[in-house]
């Protein structure tokens, strides 16, 4: 038997040790989860992604009554992002999630799908794409997806 050793770097920040670009893009993911529609989950997500130009394109989760429907906040920016700005690659990505009336105290993760989708990007323009995860407290930076998702499915 072979056994070998995954390893994902994650920086854990506060708001205050950020750096001015990485403040808006988490005050731009906060603010985009007032435009989430969750009437079921009650769980609001909002994502803010920067891309290499500059632009900040803003997503929020979609929800369906009928569950499989709905759309997670990442895959939202993300995909508006590809159809307005089909050659910028993705620089960065902040997520926040807003639930019982305040921020989550932990950051919130993407979802294996957005895993998935965000992986594709960073294939797609050969450009690591970075995270800003945002708890109340603390800020998870990954430097690329596939830390989160380092058994990942790629024909590329």
């Amino acid at each position: 038997m072979n056994e070998f050793n995954i390893v994902a770097k994650i920086q854990v920040f506060s708001y205050e040790e950020l750096n001015p670009d990485e403040k808006i893009l988490v005050d731009q993911a906060k603010e985009s989860v007032t435009r989430s529609y969750s009437p079921y989950s009650m769980f609001q997500v909002g994502a803010a992604i920067r891309l290499l130009n500059g632009e900040i394109v803003t997503g929020s989760n979609q929800e369906n009554i009928a569950y499989p429907s709905g759309l997670c906040a990442e895959r939202t920016a993300l995909f508006y992002a590809n159809s307005r700005f089909p050659d910028q690659a993705v620089d960065m990505i902040a997520v926040a999630a807003f639930t019982d009336g305040d921020f989550t105290e932990e950051p919130v993760p993407p979802c294996g799908s957005c895993r998935q989708v965000i992986l594709e990007a960073q294939n797609r323009y050969k450009h690591p794409i970075k995270m800003l995860l945002c708890g109340k407290t603390r800020i998870y930076k990954v430097e690329k997806i596939t830390d989160l998702l380092p058994l990942s499915f790629s024909h590329f």
